[in-house]
């Protein structure tokens, strides 16, 4: 058995590759499907088969295009009402290929339509024995350290479907044999669960001693936890489980991306002031100068999620970068997410908007150290930083009397901030709070500031801080 796991750490999703005999199966596949294609090429395999665990709503799947250029069968949850030619799974559907099966396990409880898939390879068994199952694919049912957040159907209750998960979870999954490998289609830093650890496979043993979620004694306290703070939902979560039930376009339909002039994206910006600018360069080269207006949204981290998060995926933003290389590659993870309708780009970058004298705007930055003395000398106060991670992030350490305003819920209106005062915003490491403290800026915050490195560096650097457990103790 041929068996690959393909990760893209942009949007923390793991898709798959399994073959045997000449076949192979693509499992969860992400938007752009070449890389597929040419695995399948180098292994000589002919892709055959195209399985989603569910409609995923973080990403757009490629299976439409990755089944147009293989002929290969898309199978899909039966709960689906996808729109696409397919075929329904249900408990017990099975495929082979050579010496591999894979069949399918009815799993809701992330959405109605979730499966998962178990591997068996026939020629590891022993003789006279029946094979036992050697890998699960649990899509977003059961992560590393974590399981799937029950708050993404229109047709479900959170609640009912956090029911339906413990049920998938004890009932179908924890009745495999512990030495089951788990593999799931996401990892840390996923909005599809909260505490999914950095490992990107494990066991279901495993799982069964370590994972939080498996531990919880009852049913009743599984549905209570599970819808208790769970992280802002992306508005376009719901718009790209949509898009999939139905089936994206091919990325090759993309028409070309308008280059704009410096004078196009400066009359865009002021005939409309909530026109999106996203500039991918990395946090540094913004702070030094960038566009007034523009967000920084640098390519350097999860680049498309936090833009159809922040911005949602009817945007139509146009994209500042250094070099062509940044924007082809800023449009393609946009288009991961469904963010395809662009106004363009700016030719020539940053250089050409001030070769045409247009006015850069700069962003204060300071260090941990300098925050920490601004604070004792009365010059900043503790209301005015602002602490843009999660709230788990939070409550396992901050800086004294700062509160939580996590960069999520930004959409649904900034911090009430004064005006009349400094604002220090930081984060972990300060990809978050640049794109804070862009937002603050085009919101007409003036007197923004950075705080370098973020708490991580604060942490490092010995300052004060408080756990929220020990807090309340």
């Amino acid at each position: 058995m041929y068996f690959e796991q393909f990760y893209l750490t942009c949007l923390a999703h793991a898709s798959y590759m399994i073959g045997s005999e000449g076949e192979a199966a693509v499992v969860d596949p992400q938007r752009d499907v070449d890389i597929y294609l040419k695995a399948a090429d180098e292994q000589n395999l002919k892709i055959r088969h195209i399985f989603e665990t569910h409609l995923h709503a973080d990403f757009v799947s490629g299976h439409k295009e990755l089944a147009a250029r293989t002929g290969a069968k898309i199978y899909i949850g039966a709960q689906a009402r996808a729109e696409f030619p397919h075929v329904p799974l249900n408990d017990g559907f099975e495929v082979r290929m050579g010496a591999v099966r894979i069949r399918a396990l009815e799993t809701p409880g992330h959405t109605p339509e979730s499966v998962c898939l178990v591997v068996t390879d026939e020629n590891k068994s022993p003789e006279n024995k029946s094979a036992q199952p050697c890998a699960v694919l649990t899509g977003d049912t059961l992560f590393i350290g974590d399981v799937g957040r029950p708050d993404l159907s229109r047709t479900h209750t959170p609640q009912q479907l956090a029911g339906l998960l413990y049920d998938s979870l004890h009932q179908k999954l924890l009745a495999l044999p512990d030495a089951v490998m788990v593999y799931p289609a996401h990892g840390a830093g996923s909005l599809c669960g909260r505490a999914m650890r950095a490992e990107r496979s494990s066991t279901i043993g495993a799982e069964r001693l370590t994972n939080y979620a498996l531990q919880i004694a009852s049913r009743e306290e599984f549905i209570a936890q599970l819808t208790t703070n769970l992280p802002a939902r992306p508005d376009y979560f719901l718009e790209d489980a949509e898009i999939n039930r139905s089936g994206a376009a091919a990325l090759t339909d993309l028409p070309p991306l308008p280059a704009l002039s410096p004078a196009e994206v400066q009359g865009l910006l002021q005939q409309n002031a909530n026109v999106n600018v996203i500039d991918v360069r990395p946090g540094d080269e913004f702070t030094a100068g960038h566009v007034p207006g523009s967000i920084n949204i640098a390519l350097s981290g999860q680049f498309a999620s936090w833009a159809g998060g922040i911005l949602g995926i009817r945007s139509k933003p146009v994209l500042i970068g250094d070099t062509e290389a940044q924007i082809e590659e800023a449009r393609l993870r946009l288009a991961r997410v469904g963010i395809e309708d662009l106004r363009g780009y700016l030719a020539g970058g940053l250089a050409a908007w001030q070769k045409a004298s247009l006015p850069v705007l700069k962003t204060a930055q300071i260090s941990p150290q300098e925050l920490n003395q601004k604070l004792r000398d009365g010059s900043l106060r503790a209301s005015d930083v602002l602490d843009v991670r999660r709230e788990g992030e939070w409550q396992a350490g901050h800086i004294p009397q700062v509160q939580c305003r996590a960069l999520d819920t930004f959409p649904q209106g900034l911090p009430a901030i004064d005006r009349e005062r400094p604002v220090a915003v930081h984060c972990k490491s300060g990809y978050r709070s640049m794109i804070g403290c862009s937002l603050l800026e085009r919101a007409g915050y003036r007197n923004v500031i950075n705080v370098a490195g973020g708490f991580d560096a604060w942490h490092a650097a010995g300052l004060p801080e408080v756990a929220e457990q020990l807090a309340k103790a």
